[in-house]
């Protein structure tokens, strides 16, 4: 039993502004009530006693310690780069001057 209309869709398919041909509305319409359905089956699994996952593997921090360190020095940094003012890179101008 299907628990998607071909006009529910239609309605969706209107407010986010879809241009549907009725053959997409009625292939739409079977698609979506397969995952309708699916959803449903899935939640008739899930039970208290079954604890939920958010990825079926086991997943470790892949990062670094966050560990304070001293930072580089900053005339070591400007020493290669094309061209500086004031202790900052100086790049070229990439908008017009009132922008």
């Amino acid at each position: 039993m299907s628990t998607l209309s071909r006009d529910e869709v239609a309605r969706v398919a209107g407010l986010a502004r879809i241009d549907l041909t009725p053959e997409e509305l009625d292939r739409l319409a079977g698609e979506l009530d397969v995952i309708v359905e699916s959803v449903a089956r899935v939640s008739e699994i899930a039970t208290p006693d079954v604890p939920a996952t958010s990825h079926p593997l086991p997943l470790t921090n892949v990062f670094r310690a966050d560990v304070p360190e001293a930072p580089v020095d900053r005339d070591l940094v400007l020493a290669s780069a094309p061209a500086s003012i004031d202790g900052k890179f100086a790049v070229p101008q990439i908008l017009g001057e009132d922008a």
